[in-house]
C-alpha cells in the first residue's frame, strides 16, 4: 500500500529569504535607472538577504544547508540526464540541479551588488565603496557594465530556474511552489 505524509522540509527563514530575494531582485531589476532610491534600496535588501543566507546555509535546518544540496559536477550530470529521459530520482530537498543553480544564481547576485555597489560610488559618490573608489573614476563604464551583465543573467537564472521547478513538479506530480509556501512535501512512504 502507498501512501503519503507531508514533512517540513522548508523552514521559515528558507521560504521568507526565496520570497524577499524574489521581491527585492524584481524591484531592483524593473527599478533600474528611473527610481535611484527604489533601486538602491532593494539592491541593499539583496545584499543583506544573501549574506543572511550564506550564513544559514552553513548553520541552519537540514535541507537549507548548503552539505546538503551541493554535489559533484558528476551527479549533476547524471541528474540532468535522468531529467531528459523523463526519470529523475526524486529529492525530499533540493535535486543536484536545483542546488547547482542555488549556488549560481547566489555568486550572479553577489556580483550583480558588489558592481552595484561600485556603479553608485563612482556615478554618485555615495554607498559604502564610496570612500575607496573615486566619484567619476577611470573605467567605470566597465563597471556599470559588468552590473547590467549579472543584472541580465541573473534574470536569465531565474527563468531557467522556473522551468525547473514547473518541470520538476510535473514529473513528480507535486506542488513545488506550493511546497515553497507552506513549507511542506509529499513523503512517499511504501508500507
Amino acid at each position: 500500500m502507498n501512501t503519503e505524509k507531508e514533512v517540513r522540509v522548508w523552514d521559515v527563514f528558507v521560504r521568507f529569504f526565496h520570497w524577499a530575494l524574489v521581491l527585492s531582485f524584481m524591484l531592483a531589476y524593473l527599478s533600474e535607472d528611473e527610481w535611484l532610491g527604489l533601486h538602491t534600496f532593494a539592491g541593499y535588501s539583496v545584499l543583506l538577504l544573501i549574506g543572511l543566507r550564506l550564513i544559514w546555509g552553513l548553520i541552519g535546518t537540514r535541507h537549507a544547508r548548503f552539505s546538503d544540496f551541493v554535489k559533484r559536477p558528476a551527479e549533476i550530470k547524471q541528474y540532468l540526464k535522468e531529467v531528459f529521459l523523463l526519470r529523475p530520482k526524486r529529492y525530499l530537498g533540493h535535486n543536484p540541479a536545483g542546488g547547482a543553480m542555488i549556488v549560481l544564481m547566489l555568486i550572479a547576485l553577489l556580483v550583480t551588488t558588489l558592481s552595484g555597489l561600485a556603479t553608485y560610488a563612482v556615478e554618485e559618490g555615495a554607498g559604502p565603496l564610496s570612500g575607496w573608489i573615486a566619484h567619476e573614476a577611470a573605467g567605470w563604464k566597465a563597471v556599470e557594465d559588468v552590473h547590467e551583465f549579472f543584472a541580465n543573467f541573473t534574470l536569465l537564472l531565474a527563468l531557467i530556474h522556473v522551468a525547473g521547478v514547473l518541470l520538476e513538479s510535473l514529473l513528480h506530480r507535486e506542488n513545488l511552489v506550493r511546497a515553497m509556501f507552506t513549507g511542506k512535501k509529499s513523503l512517499h512512504i511504501d508500507q
